[in-house]
């Protein structure tokens, strides 16, 4: 297969299959068959042949690929590349499994040293699921941990979850609340702020606007109900600003969003895990995308899990996988 573009440079996107016992292969195959690569680019699916033949069964479709063996071979359009990991008696429908999950994590290791060799531009991974990786051997709390790890990361790193052109950051992650006050420091304030702007002028958006939360109710009260604005929050967005953002706040976190849902800004610095992720996925659940921000290559997921009860129904619904998609596509294609 010719490239189409011969004038503009090619980007691979590695595409894998998720949790082999969940919904992930199925959404991918059923994603793949609506929507068009992009011209000037390769999209690549990596994993087990039968994995893939079986869903594109569950979902009722057929999709046309080239069977490659090298990321190098890849040309525009879609392609397959086997990876021998499980065995089908392996892996039963609908639970998690440490096959399962020792395999997602051999894979996405397999397309990291490929982004590290610039083989690829970009990873798009269908839903995994950390119960079954953990049972595969995952040290660490989540994925984007695994994967500072392996590429030896020490900077600063966050997931962003994101909806179109509305992103969210996170000062803190998979914490316990109890614990999530001792990570409110400027100097992770200025870091999660830091990445989601060059996250976003990759994505496209020029001059983000970005708004950053209190971390208290009603932002503190002027002091009387919590310091951490007064002291470390109002500071870092001062710094921010200092340096060319267009950094505002902080906001109280339960008004913060109805701005942002009318798109007053672009992206939003929360204090902790579900201070954002509440608001984003009732705001579009079926639609959201996680980015692994802070690591040398764009990564991208569904930001909804395996869903192991509608595993090889066909049912589960794929906007959530193709904006993944072809947000990975995009931010690949700047790098």
């Amino acid at each position: 297969m010719e490239t189409k573009l011969t004038n503009q440079k090619l980007t691979r996107v590695a595409l894998t299959l998720g949790d082999a016992a969940g919904v992930g292969p199925e959404l991918l195959a059923k994603a793949l068959s609506t929507t068009p690569v992009p011209d000037a680019t390769a999209w690549v699916i990596v994993g087990d042949r039968w994995i893939w033949d079986r869903a594109q069964k569950f979902a009722s479709v057929a999709v046309a690929t080239t069977t490659i063996t090298n990321f190098n071979e890849a040309q525009s359009g879609l392609s397959f590349f086997e990876i021998p990991m499980l065995q089908e008696s392996d892996v039963p429908l609908g639970k998690a499994n440490a096959h399962a999950g020792r395999a997602i994590l051999r894979t996405l290791e397999f397309c990291l040293d490929a982004a590290t060799a610039n083989q690829i531009q970009a990873i798009c991974f269908a839903p995994l699921n950390k119960q079954a990786m953990k049972l595969g051997g995952l040290q660490f709390d989540d994925e984007a941990s695994h994967f500072a790890n392996y590429l030896g990361i020490t900077d600063f790193y966050c997931e962003f979850n994101t909806l179109g052109d509305l992103w969210t950051a996170r000062v803190s992650s998979h914490v316990p609340l109890k614990d999530a006050a001792k990570y409110i420091t400027a100097e992770r304030i200025d870091a999660a702020a830091s990445l989601i702007h060059k996250a976003l002028v990759a994505y496209g958006i020029p001059k983000p606007v970005i708004a950053v939360a209190a971390f208290n109710p009603h932002g503190g009260d002027g002091g009387t109900c919590g310091r951490e604005e007064i002291d470390t929050i109002i500071p870092a967005v001062a710094k921010l600003q200092a340096k060319g953002m267009d950094a505002r706040g902080p906001f109280p976190a339960d008004t913060l969003f109805i701005k942002a849902r009318e798109g007053v800004y672009q992206a939003v610095v929360t204090m902790y895990h579900d201070q954002g992720q509440i608001a984003i996925k009732l705001m579009g659940f079926e639609r959201g995308v996680t980015v692994h921000g802070g690591l040398p290559i764009p990564i991208t997921t569904p930001a909804h899990g395996t869903a192991y009860d509608l595993a090889g129904t066909g049912q589960a619904t794929t906007q959530a996988m193709t904006n993944a998609l072809l947000v990975a596509t995009k931010m690949g294609s700047s790098k």
